[in-house]
């Protein structure tokens, strides 16, 4: 036995010097579990005495301290598992540190060094205590389900480690003179978290449950001292509510918006309790429409993050909010609302006069589109949820009619141009199959239905040409016009209408001026101008669609000029927060368009324009590209070392495109429509079927007339009826083909009417006489680029400074070139 522990004469204390010696080791061996944890504990023991003096400085420094001894520890961390009185440390201090976050008053009182060591340790422990979730939410059921044991012990670390209470004095009292107790003392409890498993095991089930039920003692307090305050009451007992009274109340509440620490959500449920209170006690529609003002403002203020999307709690509420407040205007048709209206000329209570409110209903809906906006931004487009959260446009778009039907009657036409031009963005980019088949002449349909769609209301074709023309007539910004233009002409060409969308764009000269416009405004305008590219297509004006698409997808950056993502860049040409704010600009994704179709739709426009013209200029040195991406998709494909079956979409594009150059339609036809091509691009379209047949019968033309460039030297004359007959197209269709391009001076031809013979004139080089007149045209570059070079190196050009002199060296050099460039050319034409 220890001599601290001796109470015996001074013979047991010389008998037991011995044992003295060799105890120490002797705990070494049993306890290595003691050790290895000693400075751990007692690092906690001090941040646990600095909580309670609140000394944040003092945490914040033994906490840095407790981290570095845990990394040491790390060996027998992993081998037996994260200990208990380290996971409880974490938890309560976190608790803690967020109980004294949210005691305003007392963070007032703290000094500086206190304030700022609060804040970098609350912020340490949130991301320290990632790695432990698992473990600390573990702890926290446990300690949830045995409260008894939790509230057994003290605020140190007596249930891991008995020892630690031996420092009380209470303890050492009452455990004296118990020689037999004293192992109890010191045995420990091992509870560790075994970061496998992930589950608790306790080592030694023995605990020491000594001083549990006793009356008297210590009351078991987590995390310190109690911070957390009462919710302050709304009014005191017996106070008479009237407006003047929940006013000052009001006021009480706002005067804490804005600032820092406040509690967002506390106030919410105060300005809520408020109204309940109002309508209890009949106080009138006037302060009501106030509170519920404020109310969707505290909502919208919930996120101090711009970039931040409402919860979907918080969107339900402030939706919820925004009805109730429409219903209240709707039945008090003389209460007026407005920012213009002071709040000192506020008319809140209940008398003969009208009710009078600041405030503005357009831009809480306004801030609701926004917020719905940025919740689909933030979605999952893949996911359940944003089908769920997409939901929600038709309570928008119900919100918005509300809004639209309250202003026609009472608000301002600046106030009714904004609305209107809300409700365009949520209608210009569907697809209205109604409206469509109505443009087509009703085909198809019955009696009953087209009755059925006359009782429905108006078509998107009928509400989007109402809405544009009242914003052409009465708007004063040039924005809101712009935009409404914009959403009309997409509208028009979503739906077929080539010659209406066209004529829009063009009397409205936007082309002109679009880079002096704000970003959005700038991707409105590339939808726009993409969509009337896919509807000139779909209408079989090869030519419209490849210009109209031309800018969009020669930039390379089509996704991004769309607004439906980013593409990676240097960190020199785009910072952290240009990238935020350009992702704010995204559209959302049910609203984007299809990039492999635009694509698609761009390289099969230029194959039908390139082929032919390639085919017509073969040998012409001076010859310009129509399509610089069309071409880079060639070369790609003549690169590969081995040619298999095409596999995505361009390389479809690029074996087509090699079938027509050598006049093959069918095959041409095979890689263009299939069931690939069809799943990934044709059937996009709504009507799938019109399309295909408009591109065969382009394949087709566009085929003849690179055969007749290609082949037409090899011919003396040809029948179109054969032509008709190789390409399947109509006498008449292979006549006119013929007579454009022997107009337009492309075939050097004419036609024979009695038989229908194509009789050709034989006037075009041949490849030979071709490759002649390139290279004469090369040689004579060279000669000339020659000359230069000398008169450079002379100090002269042109002979101007050696006139009257010899004839030079060089011009003899000249002259024998253009007499041999003339000897090949008389050779090769004759």
């Amino acid at each position: 036995m220890s001599r601290f522990f001796a109470t015996g004469s001074d013979s047991e204390s010389e008998e037991s010097s011995s044992a003295d010696e060799i105890t120490p080791k002797k705990r070494i061996v049993c306890c290595p579990l003691r050790f290895r944890f000693e400075e751990l504990t007692n690092i906690i023991k001090t941040i646990r005495n600095a909580m309670k003096i609140r000394d944040m400085s003092k945490c914040l420094e033994e906490f840095e301290q407790l981290y570095r001894a845990f990394l040491k520890s790390k060996t027998i961390v992993d081998k037996e598992g994260v200990p208990q009185f380290y996971i409880r440390l974490l938890a309560d201090l976190e608790d803690y540190l967020n109980q004294l976050w949210e005691d305003k008053e007392g963070k007032k009182k703290m000094n500086k060094n206190n304030a700022k060591a609060l804040s970098t340790l609350r912020q340490k422990i949130r991301k320290y205590n990632k790695d432990f979730e698992t473990e600390i939410s573990s702890y926290k059921e446990v300690l949830n389900c045995s409260p008894n044991e939790s509230e057994s012990e003290g605020d140190e670390e007596s249930e891991d480690w008995g020892s630690d209470s031996v420092d009380s004095g209470g303890e050492s009292e009452d455990n004296e003179g118990e020689a037999a107790s004293l192992a109890v003392v010191f045995l420990k409890k091992y509870v560790f978290f075994n970061l496998e498993h992930k589950k608790m095991e306790q080592v030694d089930e023995e605990a020491d449950e000594e001083g549990e039920g006793e009356e008297g003692g210590w009351e078991k307090v987590k995390g310190g001292v109690p911070l957390v305050k009462e919710k302050p009451k709304m009014f005191a007992k017996g106070t008479e509510i009237n407006n003047a009274v929940v006013i000052k109340k009001l006021n009480e509440i706002l005067q804490a918006r804005g600032k820092k620490g406040t509690d967002r959500s506390a106030q919410i449920e105060l300005l809520h309790a408020l109204a309940g209170i109002s309508n209890e006690n009949n106080l009138g529609e006037g302060i009501l429409v106030k509170i519920k003002f404020n109310i969707i403002a505290s909502l919208y203020d919930y996120n101090t993050n711009l970039a931040a999307f409402m919860k979907a709690e918080m969107w339900k509420k402030c939706l919820e909010c925004i009805d109730e407040l429409l219903d209240i205007l709707f039945e008090n048709s003389n209460m007026f609302i407005g920012e213009n209206i002071a709040e000192d000329s506020e008319n809140l209570a209940i008398s003969d006069q009208p009710f009078r409110v600041r405030g503005c209903i357009l831009t809480l809906v306004e801030r609701m589109d926004e917020e719905f906006t940025k919740i689909m931004q933030n979605t999952d487009p893949h996911s359940q949820e944003y089908v769920d959260n997409l939901k929600d446009e038709g309570r928008v778009c119900g919100i918005i009619d509300r809004l639209l039907q309250y202003l026609e009657s009472k608000g301002s036409t600046e106030e009714v141009c904004r609305v209107y031009l809300r409700r365009i963005m949520h209608t210009y980019y569907k697809f209205d199959y109604k409206a469509h088949r109505r443009s087509l002449g009703l085909q198809g349909e019955t009696k009953s239905e087209q009755d059925q769609e006359e009782s429905e209301g108006e078509d998107s074709a009928i509400i989007m040409d109402r809405l544009c023309k009242f914003i052409y007539a009465k708007d004063r910004t040039d924005r809101i016009r712009t935009c409404a233009i914009l959403c009309h002409i997409y509208h028009h060409a979503l739906h077929s209408r080539w010659y209406q969308a066209r004529d829009l764009m063009l009397m409205s000269h936007l082309q002109d001026n679009i880079q002096h416009a704000d970003p959005p405004v700038q991707i409105l305008y590339n939808r726009t101008m993409v969509q009337l590219g896919i509807c000139a297509f779909r209408r079989g004006m090869i030519k419209d669609a490849h210009n109209a698409l031309l800018d969009i997808q020669s930039s390379g950056r089509a996704k991004e000029l769309l607004g439906q993502g980013l593409l990676m860049r240097n960190m020199q040409e785009r910072n952290a927060e240009q990238e935020k704010i350009e992702k704010r600009r995204q559209v959302p994704f049910h609203m984007h368009i299809n990039l492999e179709l635009l694509e698609c739709v761009y390289l099969v426009s230029a194959m039908l324009l390139e082929i032919p013209y390639m085919a017509a200029h073969e040998f012409d040195a001076r010859r310009r590209m129509i399509s610089k991406q069309f071409h880079h998709q060639l070369r790609v494909g003549e690169r590969q070392p081995l040619l298999g079956p095409p596999e995505s979409m361009r390389e479809h594009v690029v074996a087509a495109s090699k079938a027509m150059k050598m006049g093959d339609w069918k095959t041409c036809h095979s890689f263009i429509i299939n069931e690939k091509m069809n799943s990934k691009v044709w059937d996009l379209f709504p009507e799938a079927q019109r399309v295909r047949e408009m591109l065969v019968r382009k394949i087709q033309e566009e085929s003849l007339r690179t055969y007749l460039f290609t082949y037409s030297s090899v011919y003396d004359s040809i029948s179109m009826e054969t032509l008709s007959e190789m390409f399947e197209l109509e006498l008449p269709t292979v006549h006119s083909i013929i007579s454009k391009m022997i107009i337009n001076e492309e075939l050097m031809a004419s036609l024979d009417q009695p038989t229908q013979t194509v009789v050709m004139h034989r006037t075009e080089p041949t490849s030979l006489q071709n490759m002649t007149l390139q290279l004469a045209e090369k040689l004579g570059g060279l000669v000339e680029n020659n000359e230069r070079v000398f008169d450079l190196k002379q100090g002269v050009y042109g002979g101007y400074f050696n006139r009257g002199t010899r004839t030079r060296p060089r011009n003899l050099i000249k002259d024998h070139f253009q007499i041999k460039i003339n000897c090949i050319i008389n050779v090769v034409f004759s």
